[in-house]
């Protein structure tokens, strides 16, 4: 470095720290973007949390061959004020340092320890192409092709329409474009948690007379097969560390995971098919990573959650 440069670097030590602070408020203040934030829609609530509008659910899309793939994920604050939610690498069948974490506290023996594993445990979204037909809070979504990720209870209204429970109703498939049926969405806000309880399928019709309007949404689809691109998952390091720094673990000896996954005790369903009403129910498990009856979209903690 030559004594000119030096100089120079004396002379803009204030404007430095101005630089340095400028930079240091735009990270603070910037919110995260999901790249694929535009491809999913959401349906708006008014102020008393109801929320309404008629979707159709769409087939598989080319080359894949579900019509959905479902994702597990982990949501809750922890005691440094923190928040971890992520997608577990358990999604992809890889060892997960939240579901390590959660047998070792749910085997510990203290209630303590369940109860925390409990607030811990993994939680199941779905993800499936729509076509939105009505959307009346944002009528400019109408008639395009959207991701839309939603919970068990949607699902089971699915699998209903699928495999009904009396002999005199007829199977059909939801996400069939000639014999499905619009989806019409019904939020209400029960006890603080979005509700779906009302939500109904009209009546089986073709989503269009023209077949090449329907070759034309299908072939807008997205890929769904995409969101299970392991690259699209954190490393187990990197979720190690962010679970570590939330919980405030560093340097506690007695909750070091093991180097391989814990005995996986779930009863999960293998979703390759979607059940039938007749079929045996599941043995129920007394894991705490078990599925989640709830319905809550923790989506609104996305931001809190980055870094």
């Amino acid at each position: 470095m030559s004594n000119t440069d030096f100089s120079a670097l004396k002379k803009s030590r204030s404007a430095s720290l101005d630089k340095l602070n400028g930079q240091l408020e735009k990270i603070a203040t910037k919110s995260y973007a999901d790249p694929n934030a535009d491809k999913f829609w959401k349906p708006t609530r008014d102020k008393a949390g109801n929320g309404f509008a008629i979707i159709r659910f769409l087939p598989a899309s080319a080359g894949e061959e579900m019509p959905f793939v479902r994702i597990w994920d982990h949501g809750f604050q922890g005691p440094t004020g923190q928040w971890y939610i992520e997608n577990s690498l358990t999604t992809i069948n890889q060892d997960d340092p939240v579901s390590e974490y959660n047998s070792k506290l749910w085997n510990s023996g203290v209630d303590s320890d369940k109860e925390d594993a409990r607030k811990q445990k993994r939680r199941l979204k779905y993800t499936a192409n729509i076509l939105v037909v009505k959307d009346s809070a944002n009528p400019d979504n109408d008639g395009k092709v959207f991701m839309y990720a939603f919970g068990k209870k949607i699902f089971d209204k699915l699998n209903d329409l699928m495999n009904p429970t009396f002999e005199d109703e007829t199977p059909i498939n939801p996400f069939d474009l000639w014999g499905g049926a619009n989806f019409r969405l019904k939020i209400r806000l029960l006890e603080g948690y979005p509700n779906y309880d009302k939500s109904e399928f009209e009546a089986p019709s073709p989503v269009s007379e023209d077949d090449n309007e329907m070759e034309t949404i299908w072939k807008s689809q997205h890929s769904l097969q995409a969101l299970l691109d392991p690259a699209n998952f954190k490393t187990y390091a990197e979720l190690k560390t962010k679970l570590y720094r939330v919980l405030d673990l560093a340097g506690k000896s007695d909750v070091n995971l093991p180097a391989s996954a814990a005995e996986d005790t779930d009863s999960d369903l293998d979703l390759s098919n979607m059940k039938s009403k007749d079929a045996p129910e599941p043995a129920k498990s007394d894991n705490a990573d078990s599925d989640d009856e709830d319905d809550d979209d923790l989506a609104i903690f996305k931001q809190l959650a980055q870094g």
